[in-house]
């Protein structure tokens, strides 16, 4: 056990000064077979810490459950930490952005109107302590001055840039350490005069984030942070990608000389992110400030480790800088082998138009639902409509992406980022089906948690559409579609597809999408991600974990539409263009 404190200027460790040199690694974005393999980089880079989110949506999908199975195992991840004789920071938010879906948000919680998020709301902050209990039950007896890892616990997150309430901010501290934390605690805030004084509270050690500009930066926080280590808890070496812009980068030489000054002025640092890994399934986030741009599946981030874990030229750079610093290991990290390529035909389609009862459960509903209301991500609406055509079909807000057929034929797509609100139909009379996709929830400002779907009314010419039947797709059954269902002609709409494939042994592997249109894709029942032909990212990283040797089954959902129903597996990654 070691005493871990704050000092007049410095963090305490058994009374010594203690710089804290961290790296972010999300234990949710890598698979966990993956976790002492970049936890062993960390260290041999120099560092000598870890800092982790934990995402309250993803171990809370709906109220009074707390998983902790597979990539979900803080307590796991935090002992594999300490194994390596590295510490630890944990942020449990309640709020952690982080480019990811609601920003950690579950989206239960938004079920009741007008609740209030991230203030002193009554019925926030029950779920809250819910959530902060199940959290700290696992980090208590992995804090420093019990034999763990933990060094520091965050409270909140960046709250500065969201609101200025600083009785919320006393009861996540109440809570924290009514649930047994007694190492310091810390919140972060850009810094900005406005943020830290909003986001900061007395007796919590107010850290900073930022990239560049770090003696400036510190000036800042030292006027609000008066006595105590100054740190910046996110020293920003990378940025991520959103669907239809570049692929972020920043130089190698610029960034190691970023750290460079921050490390010379004495502070302690964070690199957001060390190894950003990957958003797997539907977690990835998006923006909305006037224009909603989803986030990609990689998790990339230009960090020293790439997407598979694999170290980059700023791997190299920052191990040099910190070696000016503190006692860095001999490096002994050996460049990946290439990938196995090869590639597989596409078939078995099943088609969902088809028969959709083969995906999910149909409802009824007088007024077309929220895709909340569903809890569902995809689903299928069909009403009948009989008017004289052509005729528009308009809607307040697609959220965030709507595929048309009348009678079985496509018509067009509503798309939330072009702010579509209205389509013709060629004709008013027949069968109307929109597919209605979820994108990934706004992280980051006021559009925090606003419902999925198509907010309505719905209007067919002047006149509100009702009597719908709805299909909820159930996506974690779609690679076991085959099960119980004969193939078809693909035809027009949303299709499923399997390939099959073999593989010497469990290596990681890119699946190149560039070819296909819109969709997701599964191996052996693991989902990669989302893929989108409009870029920047054109493979799917491929875990070596979930590689089985010998078979092993692919599964795509395209929602729009295969011109080569081929899957080919590549070297390496292919993260898009840096300019557009």
């Amino acid at each position: 056990m070691s005493d871990f404190a704050i000092g007049e200027s410095d963090f305490l460790l058994d009374g010594e000064p203690f710089r804290i040199l961290s790296g972010a690694l999300h234990y949710f974005r890598v698979h966990p077979q993956s976790w002492a393999d970049r936890i062993e980089k960390a260290r041999l880079m120099g560092l000598n810490t870890i800092e982790t989110y934990v995402p309250w949506n993803a171990h809370s999908p709906v109220r009074g459950v707390f998983d902790t199975a597979g990539m979900l195992d803080l307590g796991s991840f935090l002992r594999q930490v300490a194994e390596a004789g590295m510490y630890a920071i944990v942020r449990p938010g309640p709020y952690i952005c982080a480019e990811w879906d609601n920003g950690g948000l579950p989206a239960w919680l938004f079920a009741e109107p007008g609740v209030g998020v991230r203030r002193y709301d009554k019925k926030f902050l029950v779920a809250v302590e819910e959530y902060l209990q199940q959290v700290l039950r696992i980090v208590r007896p992995l804090q420093v001055d019990q034999g763990g890892p933990v060094l520091l616990v965050q409270v909140e997150n960046e709250y500065g840039a969201f609101g200025d309430d600083p009785e919320y901010l006393k009861f996540l501290v109440e809570v924290t350490r009514q649930a047994g934390i007694t190492v310091p605690l810390v919140t972060v805030d850009q810094p900005n005069d406005a943020m830290l004084a909003a986001g900061g509270l007395d007796g919590v050690l107010r850290t900073g984030s930022f990239g560049s500009r770090s003696a400036e930066r510190l000036r800042t926080l030292r006027a609000h942070q008066t006595s105590g280590p100054l740190m910046c808890m996110e020293f920003w070496d990378g940025w991520f990608d959103h669907w239809g812009g570049p692929h972020h980068t920043t130089s190698v030489a610029e960034a190691a000389a970023e750290l460079d000054a921050l490390l010379a002025t004495g502070a302690s640092v964070n690199v957001y992110m060390f190894h950003g890994g990957t958003n797997f399934g539907l977690t990835s986030g998006a923006n909305d400030k006037g224009v909603y741009r989803p986030t990609v599946t990689s998790y990339d981030y230009d960090a020293p480790l790439d997407e598979a874990g694999n170290p980059t030229p700023k791997y190299d750079a920052f191990r040099e800088v910190i070696s000016r610093y503190a006692e860095v290991p001999p490096a002994t990290v050996r460049p990946a082998a290439p990938a196995p390529a090869f590639e597989v035909p596409l078939g078995e389609p099943i088609r969902l138009l088809a028969n959709p009862g083969r995906w999910g459960d149909w409802s009824d509903h007088e007024t077309a639902p929220s895709l909340d209301e569903l809890a569902a991500r995809l689903a299928l609406f069909r009403t009948e409509i009989d008017v004289d055509g052509p005729v528009a079909l308009s809607v307040t807000e697609v959220r965030d992406r709507a595929l048309v057929f009348l009678n079985g034929d496509p018509v067009g797509v509503l798309d939330r980022e072009q702010h579509d609100q209205t389509i013709f139909l060629p004709r008013g009379r027949g069968r109307l089906e929109l597919v209605v996709e979820d994108q990934g929830r706004v992280n980051y400002g006021p559009r925090i948690g606003e419902p999925k779907g198509l907010i309505g009314p719905i209007r067919l010419g002047p006149e509100a559409l009702s009597d719908w039947s709805v299909c909820a797709i159930d996506l974690d059954a779609v690679p076991g579609l085959w099960d119980s269902a004969d193939t078809a002609d693909p035809g027009v709409g949303p299709t499923a597809w399997r390939a099959s494939f073999s593989a010497a042994e469990a290596t990681d592997h890119f699946l190149r999408t560039d070819a296909w249109g819109k969709g997701l894709a599964w191996i052996n029942g693991f989902c990669l991600g989302r893929y989108w032909r409009r870029g920047p990212q054109q493979t799917l990283f491929v875990p070596g974990p979930i590689i089985r040797a010998g078979s092993n089954e692919l599964v795509v959902l395209e929602l729009n539409a295969v011109s080569d129903p081929t899957a080919r597996f590549v070297p390496g990654p292919s993260l898009g263009p840096l300019e557009l």
